[in-house]
């Protein structure tokens, strides 16, 4: 996909306050640690997360979204009846039905002419969600439009957690499968794209798919027992099933925009552990400094992983105008997201 008339207007986040430590979820295995005979500062080492952040209990997806998505818009000073489209596009939704872009629309108070819907594409929603619209303004449908998402871990690591401690059978195996859950965080994240005849501002000048749903079976989180959400993952196969399909995009990606990896200034990726970022930089022959890692005290916050970590790298100053940036996004499933930006 190549486009040419598309702006990234903002990229905005919202993160909650209370900080869990791995240390403190570790703790709370304490029976199953000592029957297994590990040590606390096993998931630490493993994955490089000192920390992850939760919302409050009773928080919904929507509360975060619409304020990530006030923020975007406060930040880039676009009027809300210019917003044609509304897309949410985190893994958690308030409910089943109506969508949850429905009450962030109208947590925003945008006009009754602005579509909005949801999409869910585990950790590639947003992404996703930004060539959607990208396509809409490249086809004149829409002036400009948002994705917002909102992420919510703490559900899935509670149970995880009660889970583990309720099976007096459960080992090392059962550990393992639900290492990632522990992973997980919370977080939201806003985009907004518009319209620019002009070759001003930061652009979306292109973005590049890739699938390998053979491996659709490396992560399922439709599992649940008794009151709350589980997932069950491999995470060494789909480290590298993951890194082999983003070995193969990543060439597609250079190619169809004529770019060179030294072409590069900045790269943003979807984190989820230590060892795959690192993984990922060596197989592609990346710089790590060019990189702004946020998964040692963030985690894996699904779909708002990407967008929350460009917004950080943009207040820190890490990412700034009239730069080259690749945003790599790799999702269950699997499949990968690679968008350009330049500008």
């Amino acid at each position: 996909m190549r486009y040419e008339n598309v702006r990234i207007d903002a990229i905005a986040h919202a993160l909650p306050e209370r900080v869990v430590t791995s240390v403190s979820l570790e703790e709370r295995l304490a029976p199953l640690y000592e029957r297994l005979r590990l040590r606390v500062g096993r998931f630490e080492l493993m994955s490089g997360i000192r920390e992850r952040r939760h919302w409050d209990a009773g928080t919904r997806p929507s509360t975060v979204a619409a304020q990530a998505g006030n923020l975007a818009l406060a930040k880039c000073g676009i009027a809300r009846e210019r917003i044609g489209v509304l897309i949410h596009a985190s893994v958690c939704r308030d409910f089943l039905e109506p969508s949850t872009a429905s009450v962030v629309h109208s947590r925003l108070e945008l006009g009754e002419h602005c579509t909005a819907f949801d999409l869910s594409n585990a950790c590639l929603g947003v992404a996703n969600g930004m060539t959607l619209v990208a396509n809409m303004i490249e086809l004149g449908q829409v002036e400009a439009g948002m994705v917002v998402a909102g992420e919510d871990g703490a559900p899935l690591v509670e149970q995880t957690i009660r889970t583990l401690l309720a099976d007096e059978r459960a080992g090392k195996e059962e550990l393992k499968a639900a290492f990632a859950s522990l992973t997980i965080g919370s977080g939201a994240a806003a985009v907004v794209l518009s319209r620019t005849d002009a070759r001003e501002g930061r652009r979306l000048v292109g973005a590049t798919v890739g699938a390998a749903s053979e491996h659709h079976e490396l992560c399922h989180g439709d599992r649940t027992d008794g009151g709350g959400p589980l997932m069950d993952t491999d995470s060494e196969a789909l480290l590298h099933a993951g890194n082999a399909l983003a070995t193969r995009v990543w060439g597609a990606f250079l190619s169809e925009l004529g770019w060179t990896t030294a072409d590069i200034d900045r790269i943003v990726t979807h984190q989820v552990g230590v060892a795959h970022r690192r993984l990922l930089f060596e197989t592609l022959g990346l710089d790590l400094d060019r990189d702004f890692p946020t998964v040692e005290t963030l985690g894996n916050i699904g779909s708002v992983s990407l967008p929350l970590s460009f917004s950080l790298a943009e207040d820190e100053g890490f990412v700034a105008p009239g730069q080259r940036i690749a945003m790599l996004g790799i999702g269950s499933g699997l499949h990968c997201l690679m968008l350009a930006l330049e500008g």
